[in-house]
């Protein structure tokens, strides 16, 4: 009755109030901004679009490393915002085909293959060869750059070494082989002299405008297989300059109409003080202490663009080129100035300006590009728009030294990527990448790509073992097992590790920890694996299932594993139509089965040739298939798809270890063979015969043969006689053990 009254009070019955959890925090990206020098808060302008402009190669010669850690970098940046924060990435990247360099290099190897298709007599080489050393010894002796000036004098000796030996063959009249022999080594090492030289005489001569479009054209061409190679994302939009002349000669013909640009002799300029000095404009935002350096540029105009008269034709030192009038033996475009070509800085304005508008999200690029490249393209492109936000976010990577050394190609200190290739994979050069700051310098070097192999390694290895977990037979309710501590513990260090990957990736894209933490979360599981194996226990399916997909999608993101596999790198390369593993892996765990059994029944009838040809299809048959055999006592073998050079590597790295083990037991063993046989030949003296042989010492002995006078003939002091007489009972007892030896027929 009671209750009833109460529940009456009440009235009628309904739900209690509903609160929400007050949550945490959440993170937002911060990327390391070089207009601000500080992490700022990323924010694009569109939602979740993000406009994306990068700087891409002046297509000259060979891509280096140091473009590799650029485009590498940007690629994991993307990678991480398009399939890490889901933003919606539009990425344009130029191609520089019309630069100062390549219209150098294009003249000059013209003229060098016209100069060897001519063939010039040995003597006419030699003296070619002096004339183009007098003009290379000028431009030696004006360098003051220490490094340039190095490599310079690296030029001239190897030109000295191969110019005395043609010199003399052809002075003591040697067969017409070893002149010809000679005059091609000579004519090798001169290339770049020759070619400064012939550039300078007739370069130009050279009117043909096709001249300057071969070399961009290959060279462009081989970058895209280098990056391809390097698994690095195409660009939605490539812009060529010389595809963009007409858009570049109306960008500048805008921004002399705004009144930030002037014509000087067929040139056009921008007016760098007339821009600082208007309100709503400021020049040299990324480094505005970098202003008035004139060395760099004149590295911004280019080699051909320095001259006295080019100089002189600007109202200040700080303007800088937006269209240059062609000389002699440079390419040429129509225009409202007269014939002439593209500035550098122009060509990113224009082009990224007519894909992207007149404001960017991003814009990336090396850091030596700061200034004045992309100082000048914020001025030029604000100029032409009349706004201050060009670009939002300018992000920076880092520079790369070689061994701790600075790389340049003007240098010719560099390691092209086919190289680099040839001696690490693509995923090996990624994961270096991703262990470091994509905004400070990576040092390439032994110890970075080691650091990146074994790494790996131990993602693999991890992966393997994983699989073959998932591969024991279960029946579907078998695949659900009761949790313990130790899955919650793993449990929760997995969601511990989620959450300090995400805090990573929004410092900044910390790929650095990121790593690491990775690394953390695989020891933990190894040593889970390894405490329920140590049980008997089955480990976890699900558990470690989700760990390592988990791992391997965040490897996905990065760039570092290419196949749609849901765990682990892929086997058998990405060329590979077929699932490897998939296919021959039901037939590997039959043999190892087999092979197990058979290996029990060999043990037990004791038949050790089976056991030994179980062993020798472990370590040399299967290796050479990319099958690992992973023997474990009172537990299944393991069964691992590796790659087969790696196998091999570990086989030959296994192979020394035990040589080197056997080298050290029979050093050992040698060592004390030759103690025993020192020890036995020093027993088998008697005492009385011990002294006697140091005729160097003593002088006389007594009817024991104890010493008792010095060489000198003096008495032996009590201090000496009672370290002797040890000695002398030593050898005593020794020789009655020999003597023992002896009689028992154990003395050899």
């Amino acid at each position: 009755m009671a209750a009833a009254a109460a529940e009456q009070g009440k009235g009628k019955r309904v739900q209690p109030p509903w609160s929400p959890p007050e949550g945490t925090k959440h993170s937002r990206l911060c990327l390391y901004n070089s207009l601000t020098r500080n992490k700022e808060v990323f924010q694009p302008q569109n939602g979740k679009k993000v406009l994306w402009y990068c700087c891409g190669p002046t297509v000259y010669d060979a891509s280096h490393m140091g473009h590799a850690r650029s485009y590498i970098s940007f690629d994991i940046l993307r990678r991480i915002l398009r399939d890490y924060f889901k933003y919606d990435i539009f990425y344009c990247m130029n191609i520089t085909d019309i630069d100062d360099k390549i219209i150098k290099r294009a003249r000059q190897n013209y003229l060098f293959e016209r100069y060897r298709e001519n063939k010039s007599t040995p003597d006419q080489l030699l003296e070619d060869v002096k004339t183009a050393s007098e003009l290379f010894s000028v431009k030696l002796n004006e360098t003051t750059d220490p490094d340039k000036k190095q490599m310079l004098e690296r030029i001239q000796n190897a030109v000295k070494s191969a110019f005395d030996p043609l010199q003399e063959a052809v002075q003591a009249k040697l067969p017409a082989e070893e002149i010809n022999r000679c005059h091609e080594i000579l004519l090798e090492e001169a290339k770049d002299l020759l070619s400064d030289w012939l550039d300078t005489k007739f370069g130009s001569q050279l009117i043909d405008n096709s001249i300057f479009s071969k070399l961009p054209k290959f060279w462009e061409g081989e970058f895209h297989k280098d990056m391809e190679a390097l698994n690095v994302l195409p660009p939605d939009v490539l812009t060529r300059v010389s595809e963009y002349v007409p858009e570049i000669v109306d960008f500048v013909k805008k921004i002399v109409d705004n009144g930030y640009g002037y014509v000087s002799n067929g040139s056009v300029y921008f007016d760098t003080m007339k821009f600082d000095s208007s309100e709503k404009h400021s020049y040299a935002k990324l480094v505005p202490e970098a202003v008035g350096d004139q060395k760099a540029l004149q590295e911004g105009e280019g080699d051909l663009s320095i001259s006295a008269d080019r100089l002189s034709e600007k109202h200040s030192p700080n303007d800088f080129a937006l269209w240059k009038s062609s000389k002699p033996g440079e390419p040429s475009w129509d225009s409202p100035w007269g014939k002439g070509r593209p500035g550098w800085h122009i060509e990113c304005s224009a082009m990224a300006g007519s894909i992207l508008g007149e404001s960017m999200d991003i814009h990336g690029g090396g850091f030596d590009l700061r200034f004045p490249h992309h100082d000048n393209e914020l001025a030029q492109s604000e100029a032409y728009f009349e706004n201050d936000h060009w670009v939002r976010y300018f992000l920076h990577t880092g520079h790369l030294t070689i061994a701790g050394c600075k790389m340049s190609k003007s240098l010719k200190n560099f390691i092209t990527i086919k190289d680099a290739l040839k001696k690490h994979t693509a995923r090996q050069l990624r994961l270096a990448f991703l262990m470091h700051s994509w905004k400070d310098t990576l040092d390439y070097s032994n110890n970075t790509m080691e650091s990146a192999i074994q790494y790996e390694k131990f993602m693999n290895e991890f992966f393997l073992n994983v699989k073959d977990i998932l591969r024991a037979p279960t029946d579907v309710t078998g695949q659900f097992q009761k949790w313990e501590n130790q899955e919650a513990e793993l449990n929760k260090n997995f969601y511990d590790k989620k959450a300090a990957i995400h805090e990573a990736l929004c410092d900044n894209i910390d790929t650095r920890s990121v790593l690491e933490e990775m690394r953390s979360l695989v020891s933990q599981s190894n040593s889970y694996i390894a405490a329920k194996k140590s049980s008997r226990q089955m480990p976890n399916r699900l558990l470690l299932e989700n760990i390592s997909s988990y791992l391997s999608q965040m490897l996905k993101i990065f760039g570092a594993i290419e196949s749609d596999d849901a765990i682990g790198f892929p086997v058998g390369g990405n060329s590979q139509n077929i699932n490897i593993e998939s296919t021959v892996m039901p037939y590997l765990q039959v043999l190892s089965e087999f092979r197990e059994g058979v290996r029990q029944i060999a043990r037990e009838k004791k038949v050790t040739e089976v056991l030994q040809l179980s062993d020798a299809l472990r370590d040399d048959i299967l290796p050479e298939l990319g099958v690992r055999f992973e023997d474990h006592e009172g537990l299944p073998t393991v069964v691992k798809l590796v790659d087969k050079d790696t196998l091999l590597k570990e086989r030959e790295e296994k192979k020394k270890i035990e040589e080197e083990k056997k080298r050290k037991k029979e050093e050992a063993a040698r060592k004390k063979q030759q103690q025993e046989a020192a020890k036995l030949a020093k027993m088998k003296i008697p005492p009385h015969e011990m002294f006697k042989s140091e005729h160097d010492k003593y002088s006389m002995f007594d009817e024991n043969g104890f010493p008792t006078h010095d060489t000198e003939g003096k008495e032996l002091s009590k201090g000496q006689i009672k370290k002797l007489k040890k000695l002398y009972e030593t050898q005593e007892k020794l020789y009655k053990e020999y003597l023992q030896m002896v009689q028992n027929g154990s003395a050899n």
